[in-house]
């Protein structure tokens, strides 16, 4: 267990104590503690990926592990914000769709014997969503304006990102006609 998998499992333990303190009233500072875990657990997935290529600690487990984990906390963090009104359900439908997708084109993949690396459109797209959900969780009159920018530029790269994936990839489907 490199230190990047340790990153990466300790950003899935992060996630319910994210979701506890965007949820639960338990403190006035309930949101920012929430916020300063969604930060934190955001960054081990910059830095975990950045130490695995750097020292040459990349894993078939922290292939598999690392995007399910950054699908995971970004999923949780906006089924919350749905729950508390902060976003439109039909946003989160897209964003999740689209993940469903992909992880199951990387399957068909698998299949063949061939491993899918994630674009830069699926760098952005998570970039921009993992952006929107801190501005939402802050939820300050200022940044309406910003928060709501940044939050369809998300949406439209979740989809961008999904038609670059597909259209890259549509070979991987020619054998399950």
């Amino acid at each position: 267990m490199n230190l990047p998998n340790k990153l990466t499992i300790l950003r899935v333990i992060m996630i319910p104590f994210f979701i506890v303190f965007l949820l639960v009233p338990i403190t006035p500072y309930d949101k920012w503690i929430a916020l300063t875990i969604f930060i934190i657990a955001s960054l081990t997935d910059l830095l975990d990926g950045k130490i695995a290529r750097k020292y040459n600690l990349v894993t078939n487990f922290g292939k598999f592990m690392d995007p399910l984990a950054d699908k995971l906390l970004v999923c949780s963090a906006l089924i919350c914000l749905i729950e508390l009104g902060k976003i439109p359900a039909w946003m989160v439908i897209v964003i999740i769709a689209r993940e469903f997708i992909i992880s199951g084109f990387r399957l068909v993949a698998s299949d063949s014997g061939v491993v899918i690396a994630a674009s830069y459109w699926g760098k952005f797209k998570t970039t921009f969503q993992m952006a929107a959900v801190c501005l939402l969780i802050v939820d300050i009159a200022v940044l309406q304006v910003l928060t709501q920018i940044i939050l369809w530029i998300a949406v439209i790269l979740t989809v961008v990102s999904l038609v670059d994936y597909l259209a890259k990839n549509k070979e991987v489907m020619k054998d399950y006609k």
